[in-house]
């Protein structure tokens, strides 16, 4: 369910501020919504408590009914979108603020430099290869040449410890299947092996640099991303470069269908570490050895470290049989850990760095051969530091401002490292660090320029809200200056929430943000609701299981803080969210229309009682819990958004609301929106009462959101001001 979303840098054009059209018209279109038949007789039994299920059949995404039904959903949607006046100059605004240079960290393998760039516009970022850091080096791999659409995106990578060969995986249409390929760095050729049915695998190479580790599941039958059905019984398998899959052999495989295995090659090459995961929480831990020379014919002997899901543990680094890991074990806040595995019990186990009472830990890379480069999360800001490996001392704290770092580039055995760091008022700085002896020097490799952007018109603060039981909830507020100071009460505001899964929102730069600050004279503001990974455990758990309610008291007392401090109204305040987001964004209209005057609800979970029966949806279980589970379900039923849709009266009816979804979402398949705007659009929809539009937007060749191409990214983000500006009646402001 993790999802990492990387923030789209933007810039501001400065010009005559004029409204487009002053002239708002008010919104009379009447709404004939597709029928949906109702199956009435589906009933299924939760320890005594009949539901309904009536629209299963929209449950197979390539049956013709659901073909037609969302073809008839689009027929109503896309014309009240492209019905905007506004339309023709927010697509123009959004492509030319989109259309600037964006470049990422180089990182070194062998004797070049790799880097992603976009000139602005291209549909995927293409990677350069560099003889020297400087240079403007050479085309390597454009994903761009793949598809005349640009649906076919670059998913993971790995490079041979030499940097002699790129294994790459690709993605279609943004499934989370991928077909993996090999590069040679030197000739640019391609090898012609194909590794397929590939999925939520790491890629790691072994020291040989031939050969090569990964998860598949090659017993699968259909794998286009339009399969509902769960992938099961994952294998870890060896391929030797220059060879064909069929020749693959399986090296680790367990019995529970739902593992996933997470393998890394040690820093030494002699051991693989396999960390097998059944949900988005707590993970097993095996070490198995690799004999130098000897062929890899079948499974490896696994060493068990641990065997019990009782915590997270991530591999970091190892000095000869001393292995250090990242963990939470004992630490809600993370600290690292040494494993002698000769002695692996846990009553052995040493800390190396401690946790903080506060802080918590987010990313560690290594550096220098003797470095923890340690990234942590200080009230929802990132900070810096470096630890000795051996000793766990503190003996560098970097300088940064009020923001996030969004990568770390570097190996163990390099005396370089380059850090990307961004804000809401900052695109991105990538720092350049030298390491020589004690001597850290560091300075600015690259600065993003977007246009004439001039962050000092704008101004970011944090406030702390009460939630309903008195947590103190973090918040970001991003406006122009002197907005925030001068509250009007009436003021667009945009909140936007997500709230589990340990994810942590950090402050980012973004096209839509400054849109809605600049061009609708609105404040952005992003609430970091329980559920997520700000606060570490604690604040993990206080959003997951029968806490679930937690996450939605925390946004809608961030609504009521907004409306309190008379920054906005009720009728002023968007909410967005995606994914698990989405599921927040649907049980608030149901529990609080009355707080929100739009709605966007993107490839939301929706149905809380059937969505581990789906591909990866039992790997939730973790956050949610399961309906096949007596207490589990007490709760599931009491927010599931399906399930609490209410019929409007004269007191409240739904905000004008907006499902986004898509055919190639094999995550949060499109079935949990298909049913929900079906059953909302019978029930509310079918209320004189119910005056808001409650629409569905479903995308073609299109998956969960990663990689989706740049040109679909920006018809996606204009179809939602749309909805806004025609729902709210917001003037787009040039």
């Amino acid at each position: 369910m993790k999802i990492n979303y990387l923030s789209n840098l933007t810039k501001r054009l400065f010009a005559d501020l004029r409204v487009v059209d002053k002239t708002l018209t008010k919104m009379s279109t009447t709404f004939t919504y597709p029928r949906a038949e109702r199956m009435d007789c589906l009933l299924e039994d939760f320890f005594g408590t009949e539901i309904r299920d009536p629209y299963r059949w929209l449950e197979s995404p390539n049956s013709p009914d659901t073909k037609k039904y969302i073809e008839e959903q689009n027929n109503v949607t896309i014309p009240f979108l492209n019905g905007c006046q506004y339309k023709e100059a927010i697509r123009s605004k959004i492509t030319k603020l989109w259309n600037y240079r964006k470049v990422s960290n180089p990182y070194r393998r062998g004797s070049y430099y790799f880097q992603y760039r976009n000139s602005g516009l291209q549909n995927q970022s293409v990677i350069y290869k560099m003889d020297k850091l400087h240079s403007e080096g050479d085309v390597f791999l454009d994903p761009n040449t793949l598809s005349q659409d640009g649906t076919v995106a670059l998913q993971s990578s790995a490079f041979s410890d030499d940097g002699n060969t790129f294994a790459y995986g690709l993605s279609k249409s943004g499934s989370d299947w991928i077909e993996v390929r090999f590069r040679d760095v030197e000739t640019g050729k391609d090898y012609s092996e194909v590794l397929k049915k590939v999925r939520y695998s790491s890629l790691t190479w072994m020291k040989d640099n031939v050969g090569f580790f990964y998860g598949g599941y090659l017993d699968q039958k259909k794998s286009d991303g339009t399969e509902i059905d769960s992938s099961e019984n994952q294998k870890l398998y060896y391929h030797k470069l220059g060879t064909n899959q069929d020749q693959d052999v399986v090296v680790v495989k367990f019995d529970d269908p739902h593992l996933r295995m997470g393998a890394t090659v040690s820093y030494c090459g002699n051991y693989l570490v396999i960390s097998p995961v059944k949900g988005c929480k707590n993970n097993l831990l095996y070490i198995g050895k690799l004999e130098k020379g000897k062929e890899i014919t079948g499974e490896i002997s696994l060493q068990p470290i641990v065997e019990t899901f009782n915590a997270d543990y991530e591999y970091i680094t190892n000095n000869d049989d001393i292995f250090y890991f990242k963990t939470n074990r004992n630490a809600p806040n993370y600290h690292i850990i040494a494993i002698d595995l000769k002695n692996c019990t846990e009553e052995n186990w040493k800390v190396i760095v401690p946790q903080h009472e506060k802080d918590v830990i987010d990313d560690i890379e290594t550096v220098d051969n003797k470095y923890f480069v340690v990234s942590k999360l200080h009230d929802v800001k990132h900070i810096l530091h470096l630890y000795e490996i051996t000793t766990g001392k503190l003996v560098h704290e970097f300088e940064l401002e009020l923001g996030t770092i969004m990568h770390i580039s570097c190996k163990r055995d390099h005396n370089q490292m380059f850090y990307s760091f961004c804000s809401y008022l900052t695109p991105n700085i990538i720092y350049q660090v030298d390491f020589d002896g004690d001597d850290i020097k560091v300075k600015v490799y690259h600065e993003t320029v977007v246009g004439d952007f001039e962050r000092n018109n704008y101004e970011t603060r944090q406030v702390f809200y009460d939630s309903k039981d008195g947590t103190k909830i973090p918040m970001f507020l991003v406006a122009r200056k002197g907005k925030l100071d001068n509250p009007s009460g009436d003021t667009p505001v945009w909140l936007y929430g997500y709230g589990g899964f340990n994810v942590s929102l950090t402050p980012s730069f973004g096209v839509s943000k400054l849109i809605f600050t600049d061009n609708f004279r609105g404040i952005y503001a992003l609430a970091n609701i329980r559920g997520g990974g700000e606060y570490g455990d604690k604040w993990h758990d206080g959003g997951r299981f029968g806490n679930k309610q937690n996450c939605f008291d925390d946004f809608q007392y961030a609504a009521k803080y907004l409306i309190e401090k008379n920054y906005t109204n009720n009728k002023n305040i968007v909410i967005q969210g995606g994914s698990n987001g989405g599921l927040l964004i649907a049980a608030c209209i149901n529990q609080a229309p009355e707080l929100f005057g739009a709605a966007i609800c993107q490839v939301g979970v929706l149905d809380m009682l059937r969505y581990h029966k789906f591909t990866i949806g039992h790997a939730w279980k973790t956050d949610y819990g399961c309906a096949s589970i007596e207490e589990q379900f007490s709760y599931l039923i009491k927010y599931s958004p399906l399930h609490n849709i209410f019929e409007p009266n004269e007191e409240k009816q739904y905000p004008p609301t907006l499902l986004l979804t898509a055919d190639h979402d094999d995550r949060v398949v499109p079935l949990h929106s298909l049913k929900f705007i079906a059953e909302l659009q019978r029930k509310a929809g079918g209320s004189p009462h119910q005056k808001n539009p409650l629409l569905i937007r479903v995308e073609t060749k299109a998956g969960h959101g990663s990689g989706k191409p740049t040109s679909k990214l920006i018809e996606e983000l204009t179809d939602i001001f749309c909805f806004v500006s025609r729902t709210l009646n917001i003037p787009f402001h040039t």
